[in-house]
């Protein structure tokens, strides 16, 4: 049996990891500080978790939280764009310093493996399509630069020390328990939740921007995959995950009203500073060698968050 410490467990994508874990038999421990993530995420299985409120940027208890751990599945971040540009001091302590000190303490407590939450932000607004791994970045958010600059102490800590580290590139993730609340949140989460309450949902720009969105199961699938593919394989590499398919905002917009039964409009607002225009994955590198493929298509995952959301916000899908 081995033990999976997850950082930023009480976030969407970091409970939903340990729900996985904890399904193929594994002992989970956390870490979180509860500023974008909810204890809420945790209810049903957290008598089953060793959970952890503590703050990443406190050297300390992440050393503590370490060791025993088998993998670092490493989640914790602010993941906002905006933030990072009307912040990118505080953006850059929680997405980078953080990092540094969950490395500097797996390295000393000798876990196995450490596998990262990066982001595709980091390609920026390069006009190739799809985004392939070995082509160049380049950011344009302080939180991409925070983001990418994490991948390479990734690399550098398997390089100059001997930990294996593996860095997955999300495209676009969604699922439950994404708060639509927070200013921080993905636009899935938010369109859901104000057309399942009659509310027009905000499309920042003209809506022909497009992602790679990504249903949360792919991402606990490829992070598991990560922790036990062969070392010399993916040890200091980076991967994207995605589903490998792009979707405009337009087009998303016109699928959730038939999904939810939203009979109302879109509005349009101003573009966001940051934002990039289009996102695509090139997923044969995850595939070769991680053994990936993506197994919820868009349309599946929206349906299953929008049953997830339904419940939350008092509302029926239509028959």
């Amino acid at each position: 049996m081995a033990t999976y410490l997850i950082t930023g467990i009480a976030g969407f994508i970091g409970s939903a990891l340990a729900r996985a874990v904890l399904a193929q038999g594994d002992q989970v421990r956390g870490v979180d500080n509860l500023s974008t993530g909810k204890r809420s995420n945790l209810a049903e299985i957290q008598h089953r978790i060793d959970f952890r409120e503590a703050d990443l940027l406190d050297l300390e208890p992440v050393r503590v939280a370490c060791q025993g751990a088998d993998y670092v599945l490493h989640q914790a971040a602010i993941p906002s764009v905006p933030r990072s540009v009307a912040d990118p001091l505080t953006s850059n302590r929680a997405n980078l310093d953080a990092t540094v000190n969950v490395l500097m303490a797996a390295r000393e407590a000798k876990v196995k493996r450490v596998v990262y939450a990066a982001s595709s932000s980091a390609y920026g607004e390069t006009p190739t399509l799809p985004k392939y791994e070995a082509m160049p970045p380049d950011p344009i958010s302080p939180y991409a630069v925070a983001k990418l600059a994490s991948e390479y102490y990734m690399v550098s800590f398997y390089r100059c020390y001997g930990l294996e580290t593996v860095c997955l590139r999300y495209f676009n993730i969604f699922g439950p328990r994404q708060d639509p609340a927070s200013p921080y949140s993905g636009v899935l989460a938010k369109f859901i939740t104000q057309m399942l309450k009659g509310e027009p949902p905000i499309i920042f720009g003209d809506g022909t921007q497009s992602r790679d969105f990504t249903y949360v199961d792919n991402a606990v699938a490829a992070n598991l995959l990560a922790c036990t593919a062969p070392a010399g394989q993916v040890a200091g590499r980076v991967f994207n995950v995605a589903t490998g398919v792009r979707t405009d905002l337009n087009e998303t917009f016109r699928l959730l009203k038939q999904l939810t039964g939203y009979t109302g409009n879109v509005r349009y607002e101003a573009e966001r500073a940051g934002d990039v225009k289009h996102s695509l994955a090139d997923l044969s590198r995850a595939a070769r060698h991680l053994g990936y493929k993506p197994m919820v298509n868009f349309e599946e995952g929206l349906r299953r968050t929008i049953a997830w959301y339904k419940s939350e916000v008092g509302t029926s899908l239509p028959r």
